[in-house]
């Protein structure tokens, strides 16, 4: 393929490779296990002495990932709220409307 593309046509590029990898893949859990293994590992206990056993480790990194993206959602939801708050204060400091992008928020 021409080096020469464009940003959308490597993107297409890529999503076609995707689909393709995904289409020949014929056991989807299996092939994404590893990565889901390594992200729990991130979360299990720190156990010098080897105390804890695998299903304990286990359940404690299940419970140390919730809370952490339980956390990342709360600061989303408090960035969101001070952002609509200063854009508030934007509008009313300059007495001009901002036209609002038409996406949901």
């Amino acid at each position: 393929m021409p080096e020469d593309l464009t940003p959308a046509e490597r993107s297409q590029r890529a999503r076609l490779a995707a689909f393709t990898s995904w289409g020949n893949t014929r056991d989807p859990a299996a092939r994404t296990k590893p990565a889901r293994d390594a992200l729990l590992a991130r979360f299990e206990p720190d156990d010098p002495n080897d105390e804890l056993t695998a299903e304990q480790r286990r359940r404690m990194a299940e419970a140390n990932k919730k809370a952490y993206f339980a956390n990342l959602a709360l600061k989303s939801a408090v960035a969101r709220r001070k952002g609509k708050a200063a854009l508030a204060a934007l509008e009313a400091a300059s007495g001009i409307e901002q036209q609002q992008d038409r996406r949901a928020s």
